[in-house]
């Protein structure tokens, strides 16, 4: 199974790269600008046939060593390789 895994931070956590590259797209005429958000995606292959296994074996990961529960949260998507 492929395993995508997408963090960003959450609301509230205060994000000065996100806020540093809005500035500079700012600067460089892109003032119809909104808001930036940066995060990770990480692709994962786990060896299995099971779905649900795959979900929560990422997100056992993603609680051991890829996000910081504290400021992050994070996003499983699984597909099956054909």
């Amino acid at each position: 199974m492929q395993v995508i895994i997408t963090i960003n931070k959450k609301p509230g956590v205060l994000d000065p790269e996100a806020q540093a590259v809005k500035q500079s797209l700012f600067s460089l005429g892109f003032d119809d600008l909104e808001n930036v958000t940066m995060g990770k995606q990480i692709t994962l292959f786990i060896e299995t046939d099971d779905q649900e296994r795959a979900k929560y074996r990422a997100a056992k990961m993603c609680e051991a060593l890829l996000a910081n529960a504290v400021i992050e949260e994070y996003k499983i998507q699984v597909n099956e390789l054909s």
